[in-house]
């Protein structure tokens, strides 16, 4: 079944047709940005640069940085009067990303949603049960919205409170959820705890995946406690958020929009293009926005078109699941966070020394961070009631830059090992 079965089976010259006429038109919106109208006189490009779909090649690339140093307005392509919603990347290294939509653009993004949640069997009959954190972060709002063009009965539980969640789902007889895998995982354990069987107590059949990296084996897990079909999907605020990409029936692969996305894959050392089938660096253009469109955008994330065709009889192409990042990026409980973010507000301290380590672990389903932290030797000569006053403001400060509470060791100067070369901030002990 198909949302829009004209544009998701368009043949492969139709669609790129599609593509090309959508890609002038929003090289002649992004002209009206600051950034863009700017960089396009230096480089003497423009809309009639574009004679074909290659020819996005002849424009540089576009980097979270960029987006950073033009903070807020300097990448809205519209007068500021015309937007209407503006979400945030969920971390960064420091200024967060911003990105902005028209009501266009908020109701393309909506549809793009619901063809994602169509494909997979939701239906007006469904009720939807939204487990994600909804405000900034563009997770919960884009498949809120998503559901709601499909015309199913949507609970906006955001996260957590996990008995909470159980009982909406048995009182309200949830068909449908989102929700994060680690903490599927963590709710199958709270269910054992109320002696409730998901698979018996619950009407559950499909959950969306995302927010966070997870492994087919992962996957499979979920499906097998709860008995329901899983599906993964793919997105990022730069391009509008959850629905940039999703699977199919089939769950091999994301069919990536193309009527709204041009989908590059790049070296990341020499930058340039690399075969279908071919890993690489996910490179994309935004080809329907208003708001704020942008070219040949950096995601950093590493995948590989899947040659071939699905056969589901969608012609829009597949990515293979996310394979990590080129970047130093963490992702932890649905947040993005960098070293560097821990580093900045850790010599903000009085007292703190120049070494750290962060340590991940996965206790049960639940994923944890704990930064080891070497300060002043003072503190442990004196007073021990110092000493935890100096750990409690170290992991509130923390708290207020990563949006989660990490554990903060103290421990004392020069105990944590040092390398001959480049720091190792990071030991990742997490396993599928």
């Amino acid at each position: 079944m198909y949302w829009e079965k004209d544009v998701e089976t368009l043949s492969r010259n139709k669609l790129e047709e599609l593509q090309l006429a959508q890609l002038i038109q929003t090289v002649k919106r992004t002209e009206k940005s600051y950034y863009y109208g700017k960089l396009f006189k230096e480089k003497n490009l423009s809309a009639n640069s574009i004679k074909s779909l290659q020819d996005i090649q002849k424009f540089p690339f576009t980097t979270k940085d960029d987006l950073r140093e033009h903070w807020p307005y300097g990448f809205i392509a519209v007068p500021k009067d015309e937007l209407v919603r503006m979400h945030s990347s969920s971390g960064t290294t420091g200024r967060a990303t911003v990105v902005f939509h028209t009501a266009h653009d908020i109701a393309v993004w909506s549809n793009l949603l619901a063809r994602c949640m169509f494909m997979v069997g939701m239906r007006k009959s469904d009720v939807f049960q939204n487990m994600m954190t909804y405000g900034l972060f563009t997770g919960g709002l884009g498949f809120h919205y998503g559901a709601e063009k499909i015309g199913a009965l949507v609970i906006p539980a955001g996260a957590g409170n996990s008995k909470r969640q159980i009982q909406l789902m048995m009182d309200f007889e949830t068909t449908v959820v989102h929700v994060i895998p680690s903490y599927a995982l963590h709710l199958s354990t709270v269910f054992t705890e109320l002696k409730l069987d998901p698979r018996k107590d619950t009407k559950v059949k499909i959950a969306f995946l995302g927010a966070e990296p997870h492994t087919e084996k992962m996957r499979r897990k979920i499906e097998g406690i709860y008995s329901y079909k899983a599906f993964n999907s793919y997105g990022l605020s730069e391009m509008n958020g959850p629905g940039v990409a999703f699977e199919c029936p089939y769950q091999d692969g994301m069919h990536i929009w193309e009527d709204s996305f041009l989908v590059e894959i790049i070296d990341p050392k020499t930058l340039e293009p690399v075969a279908d089938g071919q890993e690489g660096e996910l490179v994309m253009t935004s080809i329907q926005k208003e708001g704020m469109p942008l070219l040949r955008y950096r995601t950093k994330d590493l995948t590989r078109i899947i040659p071939g065709i699905c056969p589901c009889g969608r012609t829009h192409r597949r990515i293979e699941r996310i394979k990590g990042r080129t970047d130093d990026m963490l992702i932890l409980k649905g947040v993005n966070i960098f070293p560097m973010q821990i580093e900045k507000k850790l010599m903000e301290i009085p007292d703190v020394g120049t070494n750290f380590l962060i340590i991940l672990d996965r206790d049960e389903f639940n994923d944890s961070m704990t930064v080891k932290v070497e300060v002043n030797k003072k503190y442990f000569a004196g007073d021990i009631k110092q000493l935890e006053n100096l750990r409690k403001k170290i992991a509130e400060e923390l708290k207020g830059e990563l949006l989660i509470t990490p554990k903060v060791d103290l421990v004392e100067p020069d105990s944590i090992p040092k390398g001959e070369g480049k720091a190792v901030r990071v030991i990742d002990n997490r396993k599928d």
